[in-house]
């Protein structure tokens, strides 16, 4: 206060009495704030979420299947005996499904922060946020020859739309916070990479100076993403082609390896201009500052020659010489797409139809100059995966995560293929799990006012809910009742429970469901989600009923916030899949064949889409289960073709663990009696990844029937995973008795 005059003491005053904000200059003046320059936006917090939630293993996959290692010449019948790579023992990388910012915390302040630690901990993070402010994050997924455009499920829309679909101020909030616990993740001799484009890179690197100072910065690296082709003639600007990569380090001690690039062949023609008789190239350089000692020898080596005029100079070979030394300007990595038509000749395809996907030869280069073998690589936006794959390549552990289950999906696939890649290679991998938060904290509902009073919010928040629950009661045409713990309506003689809007069912809610109906023995149920946890049934459903209750879980559509669908009773809630399969049990050996899947899915409609399409034009829809191209002639006349003929359309991945119940779940969480870590079973088991087949890009074939697994004699179960084209998983359990 003894910088302030006594005008600008009374305009506090009065500003305060009448409950209006101060302008910014006195918080420099009151609070002697010392930064020279600092980003403000609307809402900017510099609390940070400590929040901490166990993780699930819901899935392992330790050892790839064998690929027809009959079959090969160089290994003959050594079936029993693969002597190719192996699994390497101790870390297990991990992918995380779930909203990033939650698996920050838990990482920065729950159990696994103890094995990260005893790894090194975290040496470098790339990020690549989506970025683009007012995206739609709709997926291509192919259908034969045709191409679908699933939208995002109405979890991840509304995630994004809170991040990206109000302006750069939410993406900045949201990008801020997380990367505050990313910088208190990373090891002292960390550094992160952000990649970004013309969108948000001013804002994020002003973020980034803020969060770990301007003198930590390392690079801002240009990154050119194509070639020019010559297809655009004219532009209204000079075409944007190029991202940014801002990089800092959190502590002057960071890992950092030069980088060197080959040398054009019209550099090696100009300057490696001499050969020894054995073809041997070199160029001739001068002694400058070697030392004697040094120069004496390269004169034994054979490396001195003397000129015409008596001067010494040394020989410079080629084959020793490194490169040239890359700046921060990079144009020899292309786009994904263009380095797949680099690779035509050699059989190589990286792309996998992620929109945002980029080169593995962009991570490579970053993983190799930011981190050295067997150290933590992270990826908190981990989309398709590239991350976690070169670092596998690189024998780099890794952390990846995203809130897409489709991006988890894909990476899972495209990392049993890595794992198989290098097991036939005879190179050592590690195994990997996929995890997700076992407990969520109930966020703010979508469209709560935060610049509200807490109390105010709260109350919102309560009519919010209400009128959600409202909603979805009407449009499944059930009766709303009170006084129950979990249940919010009544429909044809069952208990109908609703999810959170913006939040997965877990396993904790369904728990609570099962209680409730023990206690007032309540024997039929339907449980209405957006979204399910994965890998919650059937195991819960199974739960239910061993204990007398019929456990319905039915999926929420999009069109219960179509207003004119729910009045016309539109509106169809579609049940989760299920999974038909068959043991083959032969001696002391069984198999699995897959004998059908039903899904119940809908996005658009048949008879919206043939209205509203233009002639010539055509659109391809999921009714009732089916996915069906919608076609209109230039006559105006409506064809309808069904893509998915059969059921083994709709599966994308299917996988087999032998022994279901050889591995319990374990969480770690905190005590509330004496604070310490305790180990506690969930009740589930985890799902080992014991044999897989899954449809890639360059092979859509799709096996039905596992090969004869080798068992021991006696009763077990035995768990049948499938992952459906757009990306959800459904699982069945069998009990099979071996004699």
């Amino acid at each position: 206060m003894m910088n302030l005059t006594d005008h600008e003491k009374n305009e506090i005053i009065k500003l305060i009495e009448k409950g209006k904000p101060l302008p910014d200059k006195y918080r420099f003046l009151l609070f002697d704030d010392k930064r020279e320059v600092e980003l403000i936006w609307n809402g900017k917090s510099n609390e940070v979420t400590n929040i901490v939630l166990p993780f699930q293993v819901i899935e392992q996959v330790d050892e790839p299947r064998a690929e027809k290692l009959a079959d090969s010449a160089s290994f003959g019948q050594m079936d029993l005996f693969d002597t190719r790579g192996r699994q390497k023992s101790g870390w297990t990388n991990k992918l995380i499904w779930g909203d990033n910012k939650l698996i920050l915390s838990s990482l920065k302040n729950g159990a696994m922060r103890e094995e990260i630690e005893k790894n090194g901990g975290i040496k470098l993070i790339y990020i690549d946020p989506p970025f683009d402010v007012g995206a739609d994050f709709s997926m291509d997924i192919e259908i034969g020859e045709d191409t679908f455009t699933k939208r995002p499920n109405v979890l991840e829309e509304l995630a994004y739309r809170d991040t990206w679909g109000k302006g750069a101020d939410s993406f900045i909030a949201m990008i801020y916070e997380r990367l505050i616990i990313m910088r208190d993740l990373l090891a002292d001799d960390g550094s992160i990479y952000v990649h970004c484009d013309w969108r948000v890179n001013s804002y994020i690197r002003l973020i980034l100076d803020e969060i770990f100072g301007t003198d930590f910065q390392l690079n801002q690296i240009v990154w050119r993403r194509s070639t020019p082709t010559g297809g655009k003639t004219k532009s209204k600007m000079f075409p944007r082609d190029y991202d940014l990569i801002i990089s800092y380090k959190k502590s002057e001690k960071n890992i950092y390896s030069n980088t060197y690039l080959p040398y054009s062949q019209e550099y090696i023609d100009n300057f490696f201009t001499h050969k020894d008789p054995d073809g041997r190239r070199w160029a001739s350089q001068t002694l400058g500052d070697y030392s004697d000692e040094s120069i004496a020898e390269f004169e034994r080596k054979g490396r001195i020659f003397v000129t015409r005029n008596g001067s010494k100079r040394l020989k410079y070979y080629l084959d020793e010489a490194l490169g040239i030394l890359a700046d921060d300007v990079w144009v020899d990595i292309k786009n994904t797409r263009q380095e797949d038509v680099r690779n035509l000749g050699k059989g190589i395809s990286e792309y996998l139809g992620y929109p945002t996907q980029k080169p593995e030869s962009l991570l490579e280069r970053i993983i190799n100059a930011s981190s050295n073998e067997n150290d933590i690589v992270a990826d908190f936006f981990c989309g398709s995966g590239t991350t976690l794959a070169v670092a596998e390549k690189l024998n780099r552990k890794w952390i990846g995560s995203d809130l897409g289950k489709f991006a988890i999906h894909t990476t899972r696939k495209r990392m049993i293929d890595m794992q198989r890649e290098l097991k036939a290679k005879g190179k050592d991998f590690r195994a990997f799990e996929i995890l997700n938060l076992g407990k969520y904290e109930r966020a703010h509902y979508i469209g709560v006012n935060l610049n509200l009073r807490e109390e105010e919010q709260k109350k919102q928040l309560e009519q919010r809910e209400k009128d959600f629950i409202a909603l979805i009661l009407k449009a499944y045409r059930a009766e709303a009742l009170e006084n129950f713990k979990t249940f919010h309506g009544k429909k044809a003689g069952r208990m109908v429970a609703v999810g959170p809007v913006n939040l997965p069912v877990t396993r904790l809610f369904v728990e609570e469901i099962i209680l409730e109906c023990r206690e007032k023995r309540i024997s039929r149920a339907d449980i209405l989600a957006f979204e399910f946890e994965m890998g919650l049934f059937p195991n819960v459903q199974e739960e239910a009923k061993s204990k007398g209750i019929d456990l319905a879980l039915k999926y929420i559509p999009r069109e219960v916030f179509d207003k004119r669908a729910v009045e016309k009773n539109q509106v169809v809630f579609h049940d989760v899949s299920y999974i038909e399969v068959k043991p083959i049990v032969k001696k002391n050996t069984v198999a699995v064949e897959l004998t059908d899947f039903s899904v119940f899915y809908s996005q658009d409609s048949v008879e919206s889409v043939s209205a509203s399409l233009k002639d010539g034009g055509n659109k391809i829809v999921v009714e009732n289960g089916k996915i069906i191209k919608v076609s209109k002639d230039k006559a105006g006349i409506i064809t309808r073709e069904v893509l998915t003929k059969k059921w083994t359309d709709w599966i994308d991945y299917w996988a087999v663990d032998f022994d279901f119940e050889n591995k319990r779940e374990i969480v770690r969480v905190q005590s509330a009696a004496s604070g310490e870590l305790e180990e506690i079973w969930t009740g589930d088991f985890i799902f080992e990844n014991e044999w897989q087949s899954f449809r890639t890009k360059k092979d859509r074939s799709l096996e039905l029937v596992t090969p004869p697994h080798e068992v021991t004699t006696g009763r077990r179960k035995i768990a049948v995973k499938v992952v459906d084209i757009f990306g959800n998983d459904t699982m069945k359990i069998l009990d099979v008795t071996v004699k």
